[in-house]
């Protein structure tokens, strides 16, 4: 089921904006109108319709939460695997480095930064909400390298006098693929959360059409939350929030359950 519901959304964003062409036409004739054959989730404060804003705003969205994923993924792997294999005074610099990271409210910082610098793409955004969501996966990964150094595989890799990087991404990699995968996906459900929420608070409004912008036009804009007939401008990109954190999380509990032993034996 999660799984479905991810590659809906990931169809809605690549697919969606070729079938449903968004039309920019400023129609105050036809503002909030209540759903029906012609308008889906019924029209905005402009008249255009809702259905097709929340495709295109899909786009920007999961490219957000995508970009963010992989570069959490990548600096929290590699500074994760870097201090478990190595240990020593790298490994306690690195943890001591984490556990200063973990003290500060990611979130409080992101708005600070969204505040000061201008954020013009998903990319820029993704940086932005991995600098600090890094550092509990590379604690994470770091206890999954702990179990496994002492393993017969990488200890013949070393007594073979294999490099550190063959060691990681060679030997350990393939071990922890299935931590990496289900954080991969929390980590991208939370950035959506947290971009939109950026987002709703105007700070960073590089696409109209983002959920977030959205919610901002509804509630600050326009008194579409103080408007019985707005509703639906209101509640649509909450409802897609809803259903992609919950199919981010049927999905990773299913990943969880393939790949961990003990609980398929359960």
């Amino acid at each position: 089921m999660g799984f479905v519901i991810l590659v809906f959304f990931i169809l809605m964003a690549t697919v969606g904006p070729r079938i449903f062409p968004f039309n920019t036409t400023v129609n105050f004739s036809a503002r909030y109108q209540p759903p029906s054959w012609h308008h889906w989730l019924g029209t905005d404060y402009a008249g255009r319709d809702i259905w097709t804003e929340i495709v295109y705003g899909s786009r920007d969205v999961l490219l957000v939460a995508f970009w963010t994923a992989v570069i959490t993924l990548f600096i929290g792997t590699l500074v994760g695997m870097l201090a478990g294999l190595i240990g020593g005074f790298v490994d306690q610099v690195i943890v001591a480095l984490i556990n200063l990271i973990l003290t500060i409210p990611g979130f409080s910082l992101s708005l600070i930064l969204a505040a000061v610098f201008s954020i013009q793409n998903a990319v820029e955004f993704g940086l932005l909400l991995s600098i600090t969501a890094w550092a509990p996966l590379a604690l994470g990964v770091r206890s999954q390298v702990l179990s496994l150094r002492e393993r017969e595989f990488v200890t013949i890799a070393r007594i073979m006098g294999m490099s550190k990087f063959h060691i990681i991404f060679k030997e350990l990699m393939p071990n922890v693929i299935s931590f990496l995968t289900v954080s991969f996906i929390g980590v991208g459900s939370g950035a959506i959360q947290a971009s939109v929420g950026i987002m709703l608070l105007g700070l960073a409004p590089f696409s109209a059409t983002n959920w977030g912008e959205m919610l901002t036009m509804a509630v600050q804009g326009t008194g579409g939350v103080f408007n019985p007939r707005g509703v639906y401008y209101l509640i649509s990109p909450i409802v897609c929030m809803s259903l992609f954190t919950l199919g981010c999380f049927l999905f990773a509990n299913g990943i969880d359950d393939f790949f961990n032993p003990r609980l398929r034996r359960q």
